[in-house]
């Protein structure tokens, strides 16, 4: 099945408007072959009726599952390993040294499958040790694909997957569950809440601001004026004080935001 340039067009719009995310005509043979499936489960003659189907859906799922379909969650464990030693040896100590109520937020944004912000949880774990206890430092992790925090949801990974983490890691927070695959304990499960999240909204729902925002790999997908709007959302949710770490692919300029660089690809709100 083929897509026309206006076809390509309309959808390729409706997702830029709806959740910030560009699509260049490049992305043509990616969407056909995304959607196909989708267009010949519901007899839609072309793509055109499919717009028209995903417009007119009232619940909602049909544009849930086109952003499903069209998001690439790529991650892994320890993906951009320097950002996690930065965190461990410098964040970490800043904090937990300088917040006397022992609350400590964490906002994994575009969070995908999950690796992301349990492996911020098994770090928080490692570096409190026995004040863990003592500490409130829950992990908010949010991504747009529903389907993805399904799977985050779950903790359950491939051997092969957490197969290069610390070996104390692995014995101190997986548990394996057959020869191909292994779940994380509940007590690093449950240090991350997640949530699905559009950044397209104008208001975002917490009460509360973060100490540190990770929101690695994702602004790559949105143009100019989005990505700006976005940062300076972060910003004003940031404590003073507070870090953002963004993917090394992607620099904030400093017409952009107040953020001020500390270290490759992260920031501090002063």
């Amino acid at each position: 099945m083929n897509i026309t340039g206006k076809e390509f067009d309309q959808l390729a719009d409706l997702i830029r408007k709806n959740y910030g995310i560009n699509l260049g005509s490049q992305k043509k043979i990616m969407m056909v072959g995304r959607l196909q499936k989708i267009l010949e489960e519901h007899n839609l003659k072309n793509f055109g009726e499919y717009y028209k189907y995903v417009l007119s859906d009232t619940t909602g799922n049909a544009a849930s599952l086109l952003v499903d379909k069209i998001t690439t969650n790529h991650t892994f464990f320890m993906r951009e390993a320097e950002h996690f030693g930065y965190f461990k040896e410098k964040v970490m100590p800043h904090f937990t040294s300088s917040l006397p109520d022992r609350e400590l937020c964490i906002w994994s944004a575009g969070c995908s499958s999950g690796e992301e912000p349990y492996t911020l949880a098994m770090i928080v774990d490692e570096f409190l040790g026995v004040q863990m206890a003592l500490w409130n430092a829950k992990i908010l992790a949010t991504d747009l694909s529903s389907k993805v925090l399904e799977i985050a949801g779950r903790g359950i990974y491939l051997n092969e997957q957490v197969g290069h983490l610390p070996e104390i890691w692995k014995r101190k927070y997986f548990h394996k569950l057959d020869d191909e695959k292994s779940v994380l304990v509940d007590r690093i499960r449950n240090e991350v809440i997640f949530r699905r999240l559009n950044f397209m909204d104008s208001v975002f729902p917490f009460r509360k601001k973060f100490h540190i925002i990770f929101c690695r790999n994702v602004m790559i997908y949105f143009d100019a004026a989005t990505k700006k709007d976005l940062i300076n959302k972060f910003y004003n949710l940031t404590v003073p004080g507070g870090y953002l770490f963004i993917g090394r692919s992607e620099t904030i300029n400093r017409d952009e935001s107040k953020y001020v660089c500390v270290a490759p690809s992260v920031y501090r709100k002063e």
